[in-house]
Order: C-alpha cells, then sequence, then structure tokens
C-alpha cells in the first residue's frame, strides 16, 4: 500500500493540474482561445500533446501486460505510426490548413455535403465515448490495488479530476498538462524498469538473455492465416489503424491546428513519430523485465492477478516509497492524457459542428456551452467506465483495437475519399460510408478476421463503394478539394 509520502505526491501531482486548469481559465476569452489556444501553440508541445493523447492507459498498463504474457509482435502496430506520418504531413496536413477548419468534420461539409459532416463528427463521438470509458477503467484498476480504494471510487476521481481542468482551461491547459504527464509516466516507466534491473540477479543482461532464450522478443510470426496476430496482418492492418487517428480524428487534428503554421503542424507530427520509438522500446522491454523478475521470483506472483495487473502487483510489492508515489501519478497522468483529450475535442465539435452550424449566439455564451459540454461529456465518459467495471472486459488493449476498428474504419475513408478524389460526391460518399458499418458489422459477427484488420476493411470498403457509387449516380457539383 502506499504511504504517507506517495500520497503527498499524489496530491501535489493532483493539485498541480486543477492549478493549471485554474490559470489558463483566465486567458479564454474567445471559442478561438478554449478549442485552438489562439493558435499560438509551439511545436514542440504540440507534439508531445500527440504523443501523449495517442499514449494513454492503453500503453502505459496493457503493453507491459501484454509483453509479459506473450512477446513482442504488437512491437510493430507502433512502429507503424512511423510509416502514416509522411502521408499526414504530405497529403492531409495541406488539405486541413487549406480549409482554415476548426473541427475536421467542416472539411467533410465543404468537399461532400451537411450530412457526410454529421455522420463524420458522429461516428467520432461514440469513437471517443468508448475510448474514454476504456483510458479511465484500466489506470482505475491499479489504482484501487495500490490504494485500497475501489475501482469505482478511483474511476470517479480521475473522471471528476481530469473534467474539471479540462472546462476550465481548455485546449491550452490539456496541452501543458500533457507535457508534465509524458514527462512523469515515462519517468515512472523508467523508474521501474530500474528497480527491476537492480532486483534480478544479473541485471538488464539477465533479463535480455532470459527474454531471448524464452522467445520473449520475437516480432514476427510468419503465417499467411488473416485470423492471427500474423505480421502482414499486424503491419497492414495497423497502417490503416493508425490513418484513423491522424487523418480522421478530432482529438489529434486539434492538435495540428493550435500550432502557427503548417510547417509548425507538420514537426509536432514529426515530434509525435519520433517519440513513439524509444517509447515503445521502454514499455515493451518493461513487459519482458516482469516477465524475468517473476520467473526469478515465482513466489511473489499472486495466481489470482490476470495479466492486466501484473504492473500494478509489482508497484504494490516491490517499489520503495516515494518512487510508488511517482509511479501512480504515472498511472493518473496516462488516463487524464487521453480523457482531457477527448473531452475538449468532443466539446469542439459539437459547438462548431452542430451549435455554430445551425446557430450562432453571442461569444460569451458560445464559450459557457463549451465548457459545460465538457462537464457533460466528462460525466458520459466516466458512467461509461464505471459499466466497464461493473461488466469487465477480458482484455483491454484488444477491446480497445478492435473498437477502434468498427467505428473508425469507415471514418477514414471519408476522409480518404475527400482529400484523394474529385469525383466523389456526398451521395456515393455516404453510401460507402453506411455500406462500410454494414460490411464491418458483418466481419466481426461472422468471420474470425483478426481485429487488427477492421480498420483496413472499413477504410477500403467505405473508398472503394464510395468512389463507384459517385461514379454511378451522378450528383450536383460540389466544392472539391482532392488530388485525382
Amino acid at each position: 500500500m502506499l504511504t504517507f509520502l506517495d500520497y503527498l505526491l499524489l496530491a501535489s501531482y493532483l493539485l498541480l493540474l486543477l492549478g493549471v486548469g485554474a490559470y489558463f481559465a483566465r486567458r479564454e476569452r474567445s471559442i478561438d482561445d478554449f478549442f485552438l489556444a489562439g493558435r499560438r501553440m509551439p511545436w514542440w508541445a504540440a507534439g508531445v500533446s500527440i504523443f501523449g493523447t495517442q499514449l494513454s492507459a492503453i500503453t502505459f498498463l496493457a503493453v507491459p501486460a501484454k509483453a509479459f504474457a506473450t512477446d513482442w509482435v504488437y512491437f510493430l502496430v507502433n512502429m507503424t505510426i512511423i510509416l502514416v506520418t509522411p502521408i499526414v504531413i504530405y497529403v492531409y496536413l495541406p488539405v486541413f490548413y487549406r480549409s482554415g477548419v476548426t473541427s475536421a468534420y467542416e472539411y467533410l461539409e465543404n468537399r461532400f455535403n451537411v450530412w457526410v459532416r454529421i455522420f463524420g463528427s458522429m461516428a467520432f463521438l461514440l469513437l471517443q465515448v468508448a475510448r474514454i470509458g476504456i483510458v479511465l477503467f484500466l489506470p482505475a484498476i491499479t489504482l484501487a490495488t495500490v490504494t485500497g480504494m475501489d475501482v469505482y471510487t478511483c474511476i470517479l476521481l480521475m473522471g471528476v479530476l481530469a473534467t474539471l481542468y479540462t472546462a476550465l482551461g481548455g485546449i491550452e491547459a490539456v496541452i501543458w498538462t500533457d507535457v508534465s504527464q509524458v514527462v512523469i509516466l515515462v519517468g515512472g516507466a523508467l523508474l521501474s524498469l530500474m528497480v527491476i534491473a537492480s532486483s534480478v540477479d544479473g541485471g538488464i543482461g539477465t533479463i535480455v538473455s532470459t527474454g531471448w532464450a524464452d522467445k520473449k522478443f520475437q516480432m514476427f510470426n510468419w503465417t499467411w492465416d488473416m485470423t492471427v496476430d500474423a505480421v502482414w496482418v499486424v503491419v497492414i492492418g495497423n497502417i490503416f489503424a493508425n490513418l484513423i487517428p491522424y487523418t480522421a480524428d478530432q482529438a489529434v487534428i486539434q492538435r495540428y491546428l493550435t500550432t502557427p503554421s503548417r510547417k509548425d503542424a507538420a514537426r509536432a507530427v514529426w515530434t509525435n513519430a519520433v517519440l513513439t520509438f524509444p517509447a515503445s522500446l521502454l514499455f515493451f522491454g518493461l513487459g519482458t523485465a516482469l516477465y524475468v523478475f517473476y520467473n526469478e521470483f515465482p513466489g511473489l506472483l499472486s495466481p489470482t492477478v490476470h495479466h492486466d495487473g501484473i504492473f500494478p502487483l509489482f508497484i504494490v510489492q516491490q517499489l520503495p516509497p516515494g518512487v510508488s508515489g511517482i509511479v501512480v501519478a504515472g498511472v493518473f497522468a496516462a488516463s487524464m492524457s487521453s480523457l482531457d483529450s477527448g473531452l475538449n475535442s468532443m466539446a469542439t465539435v459539437v459547438v462548431t459542428d452542430y451549435y455554430r452550424r445551425f446557430r450562432r449566439g453571442p461569444e460569451v455564451n458560445t464559450l459557457r456551452l463549451a465548457r459545460w459540454l465538457t462537464v457533460l461529456f466528462g460525466a458520459i465518459g466516466t458512467g461509461t467506465a464505471l459499466l466497464l467495471a461493473a461488466y469487465g472486459v477480458s482484455s483491454l488493449l484488444d477491446a480497445f483495437r478492435e473498437i477502434l476498428g468498427l467505428f473508425g474504419g469507415s471514418l477514414a475513408g471519408l476522409f480518404a475519399l475527400g482529400v484523394l478524389t474529385r469525383r466523389a460526391h456526398g451521395t456515393g460518399a455516404m453510401i460507402g460510408a453506411l455500406t462500410s458499418a454494414v460490411i464491418l458489422w458483418f466481419v466481426k459477427g461472422e468471420t474470425e478476421l483478426h481485429f487488427f484488420l477492421y480498420a483496413a476493411v472499413g477504410t477500403m470498403s467505405c473508398f472503394v463503394i464510395g468512389y463507384a457509387a459517385s461514379i454511378l449516380i451522378r450528383a450536383p457539383g460540389r466544392n472539391r478539394d482532392g488530388l485525382t
């Protein structure tokens, strides 16, 4: 259990977050400030914030758990981010900046029509509700283990705190707290790895040799079977899966738009990509180190602990006072770095794509609405996490990637249709998106296709069917903003 010093460090960190929100609340005088930070954010801070948003508790806890239980096959998942980065910078970024949008889904109306915009924004909102629930539930398991509080109390504590500072300080508070959260999150993982290395006889050398002997570093599953995590399934599937957040997700795209220029936005995207490789080494390495540690000290491994709880078990058992507090703060950081981004971007979408699209009001009223929407979505996300806690999820990392593919595939397909083609029109795009959703529903329910490929199926079916329908069905001309 945590000591007084641990609680003191944790409480200090949480008070700091609220202080950041209160500080930036004084600077949020307009919707442009609240949603885009007046487009004055430095590129490196925006890049670290993108990294923190994508990192989340999914990486901090679930990746070490996956590496502990299996191997490094999922390491290639993160490496596909590097492959996607040039596509984002050279193909999508110019379009978003040229459009001058606040919400990414404004572009869908400019390119197609208002119904495509509504479909895109609704798909995003559903995806975020599911994502927020998972990134709240997973760290709550850890906090319940190390603090003695029940899971429901932990979910409520994180949900309320993140909602408060996000509602107060807007996107500027979100980005700067994300920067601090990434530092604490990575620092907590490094400290844990150092403790393991000092505890295992032979240190890092033993961790590497034992992991190698037991095939824990295996990255390539050489088979053509599309129902397992074969190397081609992992790479192709996650190239498409990563196109979803980086080309169609308001929570990420909004970070691009907070920077002063397209050049700064490109630097932010590259910052995220560059940080991905060492962070992946760290978190997968931590999972392998935990495997070696509990192999050397099997008596410490509780038979009742599921592999998703292996890192929390280590925190409780082995970390000294003070260090435990920092790592638990990292768990908070892991959850909040995604939660705050999701809340602000959801408020952005509702205000921009619905309220300001169909009704104009005074700026002060719109800003007030944005804050109250942040509170509302915080309550919805927290409630979703409470439901997950009540019903349980067998593998949270897999569950998150399954949701991403199912909800996001057709969304990424819509943006690809808009950016990469000129002939696609609104009617064809909607046919492609709706048909894609039906195809994905069938694939999930009636086939054994690996969930990594859901995003590829969704994106490609939306793109191909939408383009074909646009050729076959005549539609009035629209404002085109594509490549071919």
